[in-house]
């Protein structure tokens, strides 16, 4: 085993500073310094086979680095009683950022823990968390604070983020921070503040109480005699959620897919509308209640992230239907068959018998390693002729 020399005593030193200890000193009432370090040192046989090689090894790092060494006294039967070191000190913070070279850095962290102490002293706990990633922040910190304060001072304010009006501070910078933003209001902010409910930084504005882009939905009304707008059967429209929510349509369908190839295509069928979908995301459709006096399909790609977005539509929709995402379609387009990359491995609980059969041979590589059918691949006459099994059965 190689002696701990200079170098490595100072890695044990870098390795403290990339996970932010050095910085979280300044934060602790009680100081990690003054900091002993470990070092591989000769044993018995070491000194008795490399005796001049100890020797060297102990006079080399007592003279090579600002560091304190402990010494210890062996007993040696063949060399007498010798001394050498067994650990290394540093004594102070400033002496180990000092050989670290990172005197600038920790001069800006003191900064950064001033300043939040004085206008923020609630998100100081986050500055120990990650110190690493507050120092980087450091150019933007005031901005951050300002808009945190701004928030606490101004509860759920009912505008657009494009709206805030704060020096240096713009929509985009808030947009682009946040998740750090999230982290400092949930500390700051009391709890009435704070819509719980949303959360994970898509719902940054709903949680804090800012206006929210209205989400808007894309359809397409598949019966010629149903009609939003005069003379344009089958018109592409799209609507806020609000306007969407309030249609009041003689629909017994309503098809959803991923693909707009297929959203634009889809035949006519009799009292029926197709929606483009939203992948993961169904709040859109969750004020609509009219939706469920129709019966939803959804067709999406034959492949595991397939079965786990109609797995969550049936959070909202337990009585939505799978369309041309089974065992016979897969099988009748093997020529189409592709590769997915990021299989989703979960347990899911909404699937019926048949779905779930296929969608564990898909999860398991059991057809094949990461196996999707996408539905642009299925043959456009395949979906007329299961859309004309639909009829026959409601017939």
């Amino acid at each position: 085993m190689r002696w701990s020399d200079v170098t490595d005593i100072r890695s044990q030193l870098e390795r403290r500073w990339e996970k932010g200890e050095l910085l979280r000193d300044l934060l602790r009432e009680a100081s990690q310094f003054p900091l002993r370090i470990a070092l591989r040192t000769p044993d018995t046989r070491d000194i008795t086979e490399r005796f001049d090689a100890v020797r060297a090894w102990a006079s080399g790092l007592a003279a090579g680095a600002p560091i304190r060494l402990e010494w210890t006294e062996i007993r040696h039967r063949v060399q007498g009683t010798q001394r050498l070191p067994c650990g290394a000190w540093i004594d102070s913070l400033d002496g180990a950022v000092a050989w670290l070279g990172k005197q600038q850095e920790i001069a800006q962290f003191r900064d950064i823990i001033a300043t939040t102490r004085k206008e923020c002293p609630a998100a100081v706990s986050w500055l120990e968390k990650r110190p690493l990633e507050a120092l980087a922040l450091a150019p933007d910190w005031s901005r951050l604070l300002a808009v945190v304060r701004w928030l606490r001072d101004t509860p759920r304010p009912g505008i657009y983020l494009r709206q805030v009006d704060l020096p240096g501070v713009h929509s985009k910078f808030i947009e682009s921070h946040r998740r750090v933003l999230a982290e400092l209001l949930d500390l700051v902010l009391p709890a009435d503040q704070i819509n719980s409910a949303r959360t994970g930084v898509g719902h940054f504005s709903a949680r804090y109480g800012f206006r929210e882009k209205p989400v808007r939905l894309r359809f397409r009304l598949l019966d010629p005699q149903v009609s939003l707008i005069p003379g344009a059967p089958g018109a592409d429209i799209t609507l806020d959620e609000h306007s969407f929510s309030r249609l009041d349509l003689p629909l017994q369908r309503v098809f959803i897919t991923e693909n707009e190839t297929n959203f634009l295509a889809f035949p006519p069928v009799s009292g029926a509308m197709i929606l483009f979908g939203a992948g993961y995301g169904w709040e859109g459709l969750a004020s609509a209640d009219w939706l469920t006096r129709s019966t939803l399909f959804y067709w999406g790609d034959i492949d595991t992230h397939g079965f786990a977005i109609l797995d969550q539509l049936r959070a909202r929709f337990p009585a939505a239907r799978s369309f041309l995402m089974d065992r016979a379609t897969l099988e009748a387009h093997a020529s189409a068959w592709g590769q997915e990359d990021t299989p989703v491995r979960a347990e899911l609980g909404r699937l019926s018998v048949p779905e779930h059969a296929l969608y564990d041979d898909l999860r398991h590589d059991r057809i094949r390693p990461g196996l999707r059918l996408e539905q642009e691949h299925v043959r456009f006459q395949w979906c007329i002729d299961r859309l004309a099994g639909l009829s026959c059965q409601s017939d």
